[in-house]
């Protein structure tokens, strides 16, 4: 069925286009009684604006792009949830694409996004990015862009992140702090910022402790943020590897699950033998047996804000102001449950 036009609606009533589409945007120049005449036979027609003319009129998509890593992630899902509220208060559409960790498809993304001239770009960079020519690309076509959780330090845009390495250092501390001599860190890939940030936190806290570095107990998982077999896979050869582990510092709250399934499968009792912090808070953090110490993202914030930023963003590019890029950094909070001693 063809689009209805205002043309039709004109016909219809006998009369100009240009009195239907005054009395569809309310100009006060159109008498209330034909406005109300429009409106009703706009409405009877099933009558869409034209929102690609509209946008060519306003120079505006009123379409933000958002790429991210995963979407199940508890804590990526958390962020979608806060930039969509937030777009839906200012009347913007929400294009949401996962890049699998990839950074070809990133690239892509990027790509499709700028085809379809969209307003502005969110994004959180995947594990295997460490070239930035696709994002330095927005920025030269003037279109907006800001970055969240994983970001390149180096690219000249607007970012909101937490402080990793506090956040990484506050749990190891914690650890410390409960007794802990022999600390493991399962870290993420070697590439992303936050993962090198984390694992820097760790050892810092070893190292103004007085405890020795070894980095025999740092494990890496491939997969990042969602690998609950690399969890079970590294604590068992953690335990292979060595026999006077007390605790561990996990990059992620889904890996710790999995390496606390696996302890707890090799007879481990946690938090006596290992106690075991993650990081994220996961919904399922407490929900498992035992409940598991972990730090605290706020998500739900982080996306509030990257969209914020991204808005403003938007409206000084429009205004033709200075653009002035800000680097918000959120609090982070531990959050101690039952997989550490007391």
């Amino acid at each position: 069925m063809a689009l209805v036009t205002l043309k039709q609606i004109a016909e219809k009533l006998g009369i100009s286009i240009t009195t239907v589409s005054k009395a569809l945007k309310e100009y006060p120049d159109v008498s209330k009684k034909t406005r109300k005449l429009v409106r009703e036979t706009a409405s009877m027609l099933n009558y869409k604006p034209n929102s690609f003319a509209v946008n060519l009129r306003t120079k505006e998509s009123k379409i933000i792009g958002l790429i991210i890593p995963v979407i199940v992630h508890h804590f990526f899902s958390s962020v979608i949830k806060g930039i969509v509220a937030q777009a839906e208060k200012k009347g913007y559409l929400v294009i949401i694409l996962q890049s699998n960790e990839s950074y070809e498809l990133e690239k892509k993304q990027i790509d499709l996004l700028l085809s379809k001239r969209v307003d502005g770009i969110l994004i959180s960079l995947a594990n295997e990015t460490a070239d930035f020519k696709h994002l330095n690309q927005v920025i030269s076509q003037e279109t907006p862009l800001v970055m969240f959780d994983k970001i390149a330090k180096i690219v000249k845009c607007s970012k909101v992140i937490i402080d990793d390495r506090k956040a990484a250092y506050k749990a190891t501390q914690h650890l410390i702090d409960i007794g802990c001599k022999r600390i493991a860190h399962f870290r993420g890939p070697l590439l992303p910022q936050n993962s090198i940030d984390r694992f820097l936190g760790y050892k810092k806290a070893l190292i103004d402790n007085n405890l020795e570095y070894d980095p025999s107990l740092v494990y890496i998982c491939e997969c990042g943020e969602m690998s609950f077999e690399e969890g079970k896979k590294n604590a068992s050869q953690l335990l292979k590897d060595h026999k006077d582990i007390d605790g561990i510092f996990i990059n992620t709250d889904l890996v710790a699950i999995g390496a606390m399934t696996e302890l707890i499968k090799q007879g481990v009792k946690i938090p006596e033998d290992i106690s075991v912090v993650g990081f994220s808070n996961w919904f399922m953090a407490s929900i498992i047996s035992p409940s598991l110490t972990t730090i605290n993202q706020p998500g739900l914030e982080m996306g509030k804000n990257s969209f914020k930023l991204l808005y403003k963003e938007i409206k000084e590019r429009k205004k033709k102001k200075t653009i002035n890029y800000k680097e918000l950094v959120l609090e982070t909070e531990l959050v101690i449950r039952d997989s550490t001693k007391n």
